[in-house]
């Protein structure tokens, strides 16, 4: 079964971002993703607290936070606060991390699949009430446990690019969100998603995230958040679409400047193949198949 969800960017005021998801909700959407982009963006919690406290039915998480900006132990008791306010309507989305949330901060990534595995691991376990003691990539847990009630099986998603940061999803996460993925490779990326399921274990479930332009003004605004994809895309992709070293370079220079000013070296033909694109009918139709 296909169900609709809203991936919202918190890049506009957190009232703004809230009607957005409550017109999501009026509109029969099941989820509400919102990205964790650090200085880039609203705060992520606060933003998901506030459309908890006005919706009913949206299944609500972060879509994408990392294992770098907050400690694990952290982000689960951000997540389970925020399953308790919305009466059990709270996941976890989790990925590695991208150069528009970590560059501003200094912030490298030691070992992403290792860092991503353990969160994952060290979030289970607190959700299930157990005292945890690890030794994980880049944290430590002595004894640690959560102070109040959680649900053991809160979901947990997924995303990545990589071959074996997608078969870690199909392996221990309850779905893979696969965002701004390059489409002629979508087939594959799922596959890859496929190769790390268990066997005899239900198969991780898939959340294709994009955004829809039917319009020259809508490619414009795209372009700001295909920056920092440009920059964090596989070397593969950027092969594919000629996109250079040099192209790169250009980009994550301007991206100092701010996405806006990043974007003006962005193409239309670079964009294409990210994004649902045409008229509404057209779009509609790619969204049917």
């Amino acid at each position: 079964m296909v169900t609709a969800s809203v991936n919202i960017i918190p890049e506009g005021p957190i009232p703004e971002l809230v009607a957005l998801a409550v017109l999501a909700e009026r509109l029969g959407y099941g989820r509400c993703w919102v990205y964790d982009e650090g200085l880039a963006t609203r705060d992520v919690y606060v933003t998901l607290a506030a459309i908890a406290a006005a919706t009913d039915r949206l299944r609500l998480g972060t879509g994408i936070t990392n294992p770098y900006t907050r400690h694990p132990a952290t982000t689960a008791a951000a997540t389970v606060s925020l399953d308790e306010m919305s009466g059990g309507r709270a996941f976890l989305g989790i990925g590695a991390g991208g150069s528009l949330t970590l560059d501003p901060l200094g912030l490298q990534r030691p070992s992403p699949l290792g860092s991503v595995r353990d969160v994952i691991t060290a979030c289970r376990s607190l959700f299930a009430g157990e005292a945890v003691t690890m030794a994980g990539t880049g944290f430590t847990l002595r004894k640690a446990r959560l102070g109040f009630p959680a649900r053991a099986n809160l979901e947990i998603w997924l995303a990545g690019r990589g071959p074996r940061m997608l078969a870690l999803g199909g392996e221990i996460a309850d779905g893979v969100m696969l965002d701004f993925i390059h489409k002629p490779a979508l087939g594959d990326y799922i596959a890859k998603v496929h190769s790390g399921t268990r066997p005899g274990a239900p198969a991780a479930r898939i959340c294709y995230s994009t955004m829809i332009i039917t319009s020259d003004e809508a490619m414009e605004q795209t372009k700001p958040h295909m920056t920092y994809r440009i920059v964090d895309s596989p070397a593969d992709v950027k092969d594919a679409l000629g996109i250079t070293e040099d192209d790169v370079a250009r980009i994550r220079n301007a991206m100092s400047g701010g996405l806006q000013a990043a974007a003006e070296f962005v193409r239309d033909e670079w964009v294409l193949p990210f994004v649902i694109s045409g008229t509404e009918s057209d779009c509609a139709a790619e969204l049917a198949t």
